[in-house]
Parts: C-alpha cells; sequence; structure tokens
C-alpha cells in the first residue's frame, strides 16, 4: 500500500488532502504542531481502514524532520508522496515587520520544505520513484501589498521546486508546487469583510475555494496520470490571476 506523508495535515488544506488521499487507500504520516487535533483527524479518518501514524511537530526543525521521516519508514516502509503543505501568513507592512516575523514566517513556510523533502529524498532515490508536492500560493507569483515576507517565503518555494525536479527526474522522482488563490480556511477567515470582497470580484468563478479543491488537484498530481508533469506550478485561483 502506498504511503502519504503530509505536513500541515490537522486543518484547511492539509486536513482536505488527509481524506482524499485515505478515500484513495493510502497510508499515512500526518504532521502538524497540536498532537490534540492530529488525534482528532485520525479518529475522524479511521473509517477509510488505512493505517495513520501522527507526529506533533515544529516543521522549522530540522532534526524532528528526519525523526518523522525515519519512524515513517520504519513503521510504513515507504513514502511514495510528500506534500509539504505546512505554512502561516503574516499580514504587516514591511517597515512594521520585525527580523522576528520574517524568520517565523521563512522558517514555517520555506525551511520546512527543505527540512522534509532533503529527509524524504533520501529514502525515495533508494526507492527509484516518488513525488513531492509543495503548496506555494499565488501571493508567491503576483506578490501582495502588506505580505512581503509570506510572498518571498511562498516564491522561494517555486524556486525550490523548478531546481529539485531538475535534480531529481532522472531518478523517477517528479517534484511539483500547488499554488492557491482565496481558500476558506482558518487563515482567511479572520480577514476584513472589504478584503474578502475585494478578492470575490477578481475571481472568475465568482466564489471562493474549498480546501477539497486544492486537495483534490494534489491527489492528481500524485498519481500515474500525472508522470509526466515535474517542475511546474499548478494554480488553483478559479481564475483570479
Amino acid at each position: 500500500m502506498k504511503v502519504a506523508l503530509i505536513t500541515g495535515a490537522s486543518r484547511g488544506i492539509g486536513r482536505a488532502t488527509a481524506e482524499r488521499f485515505a478515500r484513495g487507500g493510502y497510508n499515512l504520516a500526518l504532521v502538524s504542531r497540536s498532537e490534540e487535533s492530529l488525534n482528532r483527524v485520525k479518529e475522524e479518518l479511521s473509517g477509510y481502514g488505512v493505517d495513520i501514524l501522527i507526529f506533533p511537530a515544529d516543521v522549522s526543525d530540522f532534526k524532528r524532520a528526519q525523526e518523522v521521516v525515519d519512524t515513517t519508514i520504519k513503521e510504513m516502509g515507504r513514502i511514495d508522496v510528500l506534500v509539504n503543505n505546512a505554512g502561516t501568513t503574516l499580514d504587516k507592512f514591511l517597515l512594521r515587520t520585525t527580523e522576528e516575523d520574517w524568520d517565523r514566517i521563512i522558517d514555517i513556510n520555506l525551511k520546512s520544505v527543505f527540512n522534509y523533502s532533503k529527509a524524504a529524498s533520501r529514502y525515495m532515490l533508494k526507492q527509484k520513484s516518488g513525488v513531492i508536492i509543495n503548496v506555494s500560493s499565488v501571493v508567491g507569483l503576483i506578490g501582495n501589498a502588506g505580505q512581503a515576507s509570506y510572498a518571498a517565503s511562498k516564491a522561494g518555494i517555486i524556486a525550490f521546486t523548478k531546481s529539485l525536479a531538475k535534480e531529481l527526474g532522472s531518478r523517477n522522482i517528479r517534484v511539483v508546487a500547488v499554488a492557491p488563490g482565496f481558500i476558506e480556511t482558518d487563515l482567511t477567515s479572520n480577514l476584513p469583510q472589504d478584503i474578502k470582497d475585494y478578492y470575490f470580484q477578481q475571481i472568475a468563478l465568482r466564489r471562493f475555494g474549498k480546501p477539497k479543491d486544492v486537495a483534490g488537484v494534489i491527489y492528481f498530481l500524485a498519481s500515474e496520470d500525472a508522470n509526466y508533469i515535474t517542475g511546474q506550478t499548478i494554480i488553483v485561483d478559479g481564475g483570479m490571476i
């Protein structure tokens, strides 16, 4: 049975992705900061009849990432898909952004992708197979006032994806990115209504995205139907940009 390791798996896009892979028969290794939330997700997905490991972890911790991957291999034997989904946002103009703010966003959003990709790719190289899917954002493509740190981290993910795809492609390992637009998650729920209205007017489909809209694309990219796609960034934004 195939195995998917998903970071930021306790809510939003990560939670929906975990459910989609469970529905597809994948065993799961789920990573999130909150053990309580992970236990809740594990219980909710238990009906799919797949094995589920949970790992409370700070995704910016390099050593912890290696421990998570090593334990997954020990318990489940392989990692077929890595979904680097964990992330957070910051809405501050540059002059109000502190060094600590900047470091936190880069560590959680970008360093975590390095941490888990480096750890998992060692095993994927031995398998001569695997898919790494990195969750970026349309903000990483177009920028956004008041989100310089967030945009930089998400743009970094796209560049990382392109480079790693070229490094690993000859060993049958694909690396792709997904760039969601405005998705209804905890990160967007607290935005002022006027901001939501502004984004709504930019979306061709005239609706905000759901986590499952992104999860479905991630699942497709992990499948054999996408086995000639690597180094690309797939935009999932309802026509916003």
